[in-house]
């Protein structure tokens, strides 16, 4: 997988492609999938992720897709928001011969 210069959250791309693509809105949309519009609401918005649950559904509302596309959109996403905060630099555990046991 790929990295890429500030993603779009995967709810943006399903807001955008899947549901203005075939018209549907949120509460149509929600009510489909089986799941609350405050849910689905989240999703779009960027307010929550795209779990393996909802990939497994929304790969079934919409069969273009996979539930592995979307939980890798999810993580391309997450990845490159965790690389924009602050890290606290560690050194390297590994390898370091002094710190690995003795095999008895």
């Amino acid at each position: 997988m790929s990295t890429m210069f500030n993603p779009s959250h995967p709810g943006a791309i399903l807001k955008d492609l899947y549901l203005a693509g075939v018209g549907l809105t949120v509460t149509e949309a929600a009510a489909s999938l089986g799941i609350s519009r405050k849910t689905l609401s989240q999703i779009i918005n960027g307010h929550a992720g795209i779990s393996p649950q909802m990939a497994l559904t929304l790969a079934q509302a919409f069969p273009t897709s996979t539930p592995e596309q979307w939980l890798d959109l999810q993580q391309q996403y997450d990845l490159w928001q965790a690389r924009q905060k602050k890290q606290q630099v560690i050194a390297p555990l590994w390898p370091a011969k002094s710190r690995i046991p003795a095999a008895q």
